[in-house]
Parts: C-alpha cells; sequence; structure tokens
C-alpha cells in the first residue's frame, strides 16, 4: 500500500488572504514504512515574505525568487503524489493551500477524502495530550533535534515515522512477520527442531498412601464415601 507523507511551508496561514506555497516535501511510504524515495521543492512565491512566516521556516524572498514558480512544479508534483492516500499533519491547513495553487492553474483540487490527518489520529489516541509534531515525535522517541525550524521535507520524514508509531509500529500484526517470513525463499534452509516429549507422570497413590488415607477414614463417623 502506497501512501505520501506530505508538508508544506507557506507565508501566512490563509490563500484567501494572498498567502502562497513556498515549499513543498513529500515522502513515500508503502505499507506504513518510508522507502526512501521522496519529493522537494522550494517555490518561488512572486510576494514578499512576512516576518511571522520567516520566523518560523527561515525562507526568505531573497533566497525564494531564484526557485521555480509553483506552475513549473505543479505537474512533478501530481505526478509524485499520483493517486496514493495523503499523510498530513493538520491536513485542512495544506489541503487547503495546495489545492487554491491548484485551481488558479485550472487543474483539479486535491480530494479531502484521500487525507489522513495525523493531528486526528493523535487526539483520538492520547486524549488530552499535546499533538503537535514535536511532542508526538517526544513521546515515540523520534529524533527530531535537527528541527531547529519547520522545513516540509523535514517535517514529512518526521511526520511519516511519527505515522508508523500510531500505526502501531514496525510490527502492526501477525502478517507482517508471516509475509517476511515467506519472502526467505526456497534457497535458505530452515531448520526445525522436535521438542524433546517426556513420559508421562503417574499420580497413582503409593501402598503407603492408602494405608494412611484408610486409616484417617477410620478415625471419621459414618464417612458418606467409605463402602
Amino acid at each position: 500500500m502506497r501512501e505520501i507523507a506530505l508538508d508544506t511551508e507557506t507565508t501566512g496561514l490563509n490563500p484567501k488572504s494572498g498567502h502562497r506555497v513556498v515549499e513543498i516535501g513529500c515522502v513515500e511510504m508503502i505499507n506504513h514504512v518510508s522507502t526512501g524515495e521522496v519529493f522537494h521543492v522550494y517555490v518561488n512565491p512572486q510576494r514578499d515574505m512576512p516576518d511571522e512566516a520567516f520566523k518560523v521556516h527561515g525562507l526568505s524572498e531573497e533566497f525564494l525568487k531564484d526557485h521555480p514558480v509553483f506552475a513549473k512544479v505543479a505537474d512533478d508534483f501530481i505526478d509524485f503524489i499520483g493517486e496514493s492516500p495523503l499523510v498530513i499533519h493538520n491536513a485542512a491547513f495544506d489541503m487547503g493551500f495546495l489545492n487554491w495553487e491548484l485551481q488558479n492553474l485550472g487543474k483539479p483540487a486535491l480530494d479531502m477524502a484521500r487525507a489522513i490527518d495525523t493531528v486526528q489520529m493523535a487526539r483520538k489516541k492520547f486524549p488530552g495530550a499535546q499533538a503537535n509534531l514535536d511532542a508526538l515525535c517526544r513521546r515515540f522517541g523520534i529524533d527530531n533535534s535537527n528541527r531547529q525550524l519547520h522545513g516540509a521535507l523535514l517535517d514529512a520524514e518526521l511526520l511519516a515515522e511519527v505515522y508508523l508509531e500510531l500505526m502501531g509500529g514496525r510490527q502492526t500484526g501477525l502478517g507482517l512477520g508471516v509475509e517476511e517470513a515467506a519472502a526467505v525463499g526456497s534457497d535458505v534452509e530452515i531448520k526445525v527442531e522436535k521438542r524433546q516429549q517426556r513420559e508421562a507422570r503417574s499420580f497413582a497413590p503409593s501402598a503407603d498412601e492408602l494405608a494412611a488415607h484408610a486409616d484417617f477414614i477410620d478415625k471419621l463417623t459414618d464417612p458418606i464415601w467409605k463402602t
């Protein structure tokens, strides 16, 4: 099963206010595990970079002006994600921005139904606990020490690890172990050892035990089991 962990960085919080996508990071996963295949681009937003956004991701207007505009990377992005489900932390935000950019180019919007929101997953699994990416990395022991600033690719890579843990970890069920065993192949010799069977133990009473029991019965008044 192919899925895509996805993250974006933007110039602000609302595309309807003129804010734009400035970075896209995608990580391919097969059966919830990252394959190492990624899609990563910086995008020229063709506008200034507000200080509030710069403090979050550190991407300046000067840096981004030498990168392609969204129209130049849209088709490559669409080709990479294909029809795969999209694993996103706070899906409404990223999907809203991506669909705004796509629709401005006359391209079909991404169906919200294909988005898997890990914020909602985390809140359901850990009610009342923090559900941001840093908190989940701490909970699952995932190294996020390089995350001094937000970055779309780095965050997508961390998200892929968090998602795997939210799904139950690397061994999510017995089926995975069976598949791995089946993949070994017929060229590998499998050693099967038979368990040593012990002889059945005898629990029959000894003559001394029977005599002791009879002596005990004789001391009872009219025992109902004595024949």
